[in-house]
């Protein structure tokens, strides 16, 4: 059976660009979406090198190279590939092994520089007025909760009746539980600690542990970990806040039942910030949840929104308060069955 015949029934409707690629880098198959991307016919394309068919691919003889050498995928962010006669595409490239005849399969999104420039600018100014909003909001808050807390205690210590009592132990409660979410609201004003070496596979193993411990019954958070990643200079501290608070709401959002999956890739050549970098670190958490509603989407890292009754709306918030210090950045994509949340650290 031809290598074709195997994958198509897979790869034929999808809308991403697929190229299968043998041993020798010759291709052997795309799907009709690598057909109207790179406007060529599989016919033109099938038995040659991949080297041969377009231009400018050292980038992507790299990204190759690496998914062979480290037997994980790889994925290249910011790659430019030459198309004769059609010119340069600006793509996002993700190359995996596979197990079968050591077949390496190549996945192409298109990518607009200037859409991206725009909403990575968008999201740091997004980010510092989160900052201004958080910090003004907690000290306008938090002032008066002192006040509230001391006059339910007086009361308490003039009523006659213990049950009554209750109903001040609530006010007290509540308003410690509010003083510690204002106290959450100031956090990010810390300036962190940017000068310690730490394995971002040891901060996914402390969370890992964290949120099994909370929903320890249908929960399952498995690992999908480049073992090669070198270390990061970070605070590790807010790393493991920022990611813990994407893998909560992964949790919550399944109600406690549900797959998990927290990924570790290399990615070259990117843009983070406003800032180009040669190497930086991924971090994706992926859930099979509901997703994340439309109507949210656009808004998601806003302080104060949230999808859920019970909740305070500033996981998302925190989280990419503590991943822009670190310089850089948290991008998603979510449907019904899928919510992937990658977080790119840039490496020093």
């Amino acid at each position: 059976m031809l290598v074709a015949d195997t994958f198509l029934p897979t790869f034929e409707y999808l809308a991403t660009a697929v190229i299968l690629l043998d041993e020798q880098s010759h291709i052997t198959y795309l799907n009709s979406a690598a057909e109207n991307l790179f406007a060529l016919s599989s016919k033109s394309l099938i038995g040659y090198p991949i080297q041969h068919i377009f231009t400018h691919t050292e980038q992507l003889t790299a990204a190759m190279q690496h998914a062979v050498t480290n037997n994980a995928s790889y994925i290249e962010h910011d790659l430019m590939l030459g198309i004769p006669p059609h010119g340069k595409l600006h793509l996002r490239c993700a190359a995996t092994p596979l197990q079968l005849n050591n077949y390496l399969l190549l996945e192409f999104h298109t990518i607009d520089r200037s859409l991206k420039l725009a909403r990575e600018e968008q999201m740091l100014d997004q980010t510092q007025a989160n900052r201004l909003l958080l910090r003004n909001l907690a000290h306008e808050i938090k002032n008066p909760l002192g006040g509230i807390r001391g006059a339910a205690q007086l009361l308490e210590h003039e009523l006659e009746k213990p049950s009554l009592r209750e109903y001040t132990q609530v006010v007290i409660q509540e308003t410690d539980r509010l003083v510690s979410l204002m106290e959450k609201l100031l956090t990010p004003q810390h300036k962190p600690n940017l000068c310690s070496s730490l394995n971002i596979h040891e901060v996914l193993e402390r969370v890992r542990s964290v949120v099994l411990a909370e929903f320890p019954e249908k929960l399952s958070i498995r690992r999908d970990y480049d073992i090669s990643l070198p270390v990061l200079t970070g605070d590790k501290e807010q790393l493991i806040q920022a990611i813990l608070n994407l893998v909560r709401n992964a949790a919550q959002s399944m109600q406690g039942q549900g797959n998990i999956v927290l990924r570790t890739r290399i990615s070259r050549q990117i843009t983070l910030m406003k800032k180009r970098h040669r190497l930086a670190v991924i971090v994706q958490v992926i859930d099979d949840g509901p997703g994340i509603p439309l109507h949210l989407q656009d808004k998601i890292f806003y302080p104060l929104v949230t999808g859920r009754d019970n909740g305070h709306g500033l996981g998302l918030t925190l989280a990419q308060d503590f991943v822009s210090q670190h310089e850089g950045s948290i991008e998603f994509d979510s449907e019904p069955g899928r919510t992937c949340f990658s977080v790119m650290l840039p490496l020093k």
